[in-house]
């Protein structure tokens, strides 16, 4: 059951709830960490303050949404408005009411819902518009009677709603460009530098290092290089690792053992796998042939 923060057991669903922002007053204290076990998408409308996207100024000031996980931590800063000041909305579903239904195998593919608050949709007016009035549908529906019907009109329309921020995080990567460029490149100079280095000592450059790395999540950073390149975070670690070996096969007489160790694999037949998975050849058959 919904236990949302301030609201009591206020709410008309056991398993979902929509809140108006402007007609919460409860003041949460400074530097507040909040955590539930239910998922969250939560619009804010910035009318008065310019918002920062990292170091850079966000390129849609109409509002932002955040969208979080269960069990996810949100910490509140020191900068609070009044309440009065509150505009927007928050939309809140318990995994229970999606559990049984066929958007509960989709929800791994909404890779947003792990991305830190930095990393917030900004909106356009136009798209501020579409989510409202998904989250205005599953408002109608919660005021009727629960009927059979209920569940799966909630969860279409909330299914709807998911897609519609995809589809417009996928614009915000687009009008991001430059600053993506920019993370690319960064990642290739730190993939660089670091299989310069002694890898057997270090070991494999992880997403959540390369991702501390640029200051990103892993999950933004991955759907950032992916729309980039077309490969994600893991694919480019692993083009680099590949480029390594085949030069090390080439360049020494190393067996293919040392070689996968000196690579920071703990075990040679990971080694092997990961090879000939991404070049077709094992690393004797790459060998052999050049």
């Amino acid at each position: 059951m919904l236990k949302l923060f301030g609201l009591g057991n206020n709410i008309q669903h056991p398993l979902v709830a929509v809140i108006d922002f402007s007609k919460v007053d409860e003041q949460i204290d400074n530097e507040m960490k909040i955590s539930a076990d239910y998922y969250s998408l939560m619009f804010k409308n910035y009318p008065s303050n310019k918002m920062k996207y990292g170091r850079k100024v966000i390129d849609f000031q109409d509002g932002s949404l955040i969208c979080m996980a269960p069990n996810q931590v949100l910490e509140i800063d020191n900068d609070l408005e009044a309440s009065e000041n509150l505009m927007g909305w928050g939309l809140f579903f318990h995994p229970d009411l999606i559990r049984t239904t066929s958007l509960n195998d989709k929800m791994k593919d909404y890779s947003f819902f792990s991305y830190e608050t930095s990393e917030a949709l900004h909106l356009s007016e136009k798209e501020k518009q579409v989510l409202y009035d998904c989250v205005l549908k599953i408002e109608t529906e919660l005021k009727e009677n629960i009927d059979v019907h209920s569940q799966t009109i909630i969860v279409s329309t909330l299914e709807l709603l998911l897609s519609y921020c995809s589809r417009f995080y996928g614009r915000q990567f687009i009008t991001r460009k430059s600053s993506n460029n920019s993370v690319v490149i960064q990642i290739e100079k730190i993939l660089t530098a670091y299989f310069k280095g002694n890898i057997e000592e270090k070991g494999l450059p992880t997403v959540k290092y390369m991702a501390d790395q640029v200051h990103l999540s892993p999950g933004y950073l991955s759907d950032l290089l992916k729309k980039e390149t077309g490969k994600n975070t893991q694919d480019h670690i692993h083009f680099y690792l590949i480029e390594e070996a085949k030069n090390t096969l080439l360049s020494t007489d190393k067996s293919v053992n040392e070689i996968a160790y000196a690579l920071g694999f703990d075990y040679p037949q990971y080694f092997n796998k990961l090879f000939k998975q991404k070049t077709g050849k094992t690393p004797v058959e790459f060998r052999t042939m050049n």
